[in-house]
């Protein structure tokens, strides 16, 4: 420590309680916030006698030192202290100022202000999760953006499948990466990730080029399924009839309808009766009384294969559904679009 230092800090010693005691008098005597600033500058800024002599601690001796930081960071944090009080204050004060002057009585009520919620498909979306978890499933996410091989190949799509076309893909670059069209792909990423016994939801959002009044070019699935030993078409039918009462209750009537899909065999298509005219037939299911909500089937053996899973160990049925749908069909909405043109007034029903 040289001795210009030690000079400077022996005379600050008898300097700083009193520019303390002279700082906490001017703080307390501001009347405004503007004025406060300036004082916080004054006697804390860059330029300050604190700080200035805060910047010497290091040179000082090893036995000045602690107690000279001890009673700078001391001083420091009253005035700082001091300041934020008063700034309270003033803020009150000027508050209270601009309400006297203003023309309106203060005394009323506020506007109450709109709650936000859920939109109508996050809605039915965790509806569903929550119905499939409480019948053991766990929830698995993937990727939006897959390959040809985890969308289609591995999923027992052949070659000249007319959902690879560019009229049903999107396609990003040279063709080697797609926007996923179904959540299906989530099923191969699981099975590469654990080992059978398995029951696995997948909700996500999908891509199609498609869009009227029922097709969105953007809309959401929930894939499920489940490999066991000896599992059969029966597991399948009553693990949906039960997630069917437990979405419109026990006076819906279910019916499977014999259909093909490339990963499943043999395939389904799940109907319920009508929940709007219970049956009776009208515009919304083009008076059949019936609703199709789902496919699904048993998955096939050559899927599993790819997988290593032994198709004469393990079976398993999967099953796919538009979450749009069921949302268009819990609200009575007639036309997709609606649920994504940020229509405020139709929003708010929900």
């Amino acid at each position: 420590m040289d001795d210009d230092v030690a000079k400077t800090w022996a005379d600050a010693r008898n300097k700083i309680d009193r520019l303390r005691d002279g700082a906490l008098v001017k703080i307390e005597a501001l009347g405004k916030s503007d004025d406060l600033e300036k004082t916080r500058i004054e006697f804390l800024g860059k330029k300050s006698y604190i700080m200035g002599l805060i910047k010497l601690l290091g040179r000082l001796s090893a036995e000045e030192r602690p107690e000279a930081g001890a009673k700078l960071n001391a001083i420091r944090t009253e005035i700082e202290v001091a300041i934020e009080t008063k700034k309270k204050w003033l803020q009150h004060v000027e508050q209270d100022q601009m309400l006297q002057n203003e023309n309106f009585d203060i005394s009323l009520p506020s506007r109450l202000l709109g709650k936000g919620h859920f939109h109508p498909v996050a809605e039915v979306m965790d509806d569903l999760i929550e119905i499939f978890v409480e019948l053991g499933f766990m929830v698995e996410e993937g990727p939006e953006v897959e390959t040809d091989e985890f969308n289609f190949k591995m999923l027992n799509f052949p070659d000249d499948h007319p959902a690879r076309d560019m009229q049903d893909t999107f396609y990003i670059g040279n063709g080697t990466r797609l926007m996923r069209t179904h959540t299906s792909p989530v099923q191969i990423h699981a099975m590469k990730k654990y080992q059978p016994p398995m029951s696995v939801i997948a909700p996500g959002r999908v891509y199609r080029c498609d869009s009227d009044v029922t097709h969105s070019p953007v809309f959401h699935q929930l894939e499920g399924f489940y490999i066991d030993k000896n599992v059969n078409f029966g597991h399948l039918k009553g693990t949906l009839e039960l997630f069917v009462r437990h979405l419109y209750g026990d006076g819906v009537e279910v019916r499977f309808r014999p259909s093909f899909f490339p990963f499943t065999e043999p395939s389904a298509e799940i109907d319920i009766s009508c929940v709007l005219c219970h049956g009776g037939g009208c515009r919304v299911c083009k008076e059949t009384g019936w609703l199709e909500i789902l496919g699904a089937g048993m998955i096939d053996p050559n899927v599993l294969s790819v997988m290593d899973i032994n198709p004469e160990k393990w079976t398993g049925f999967a099953f796919g559904l538009g979450i749009e749908r069921i949302a268009m069909l819990k609200y009575g909405i007639d036309d997709i679009r609606l649920l994504y043109e940020n229509n405020i007034g139709f929003l708010q029903q929900f």
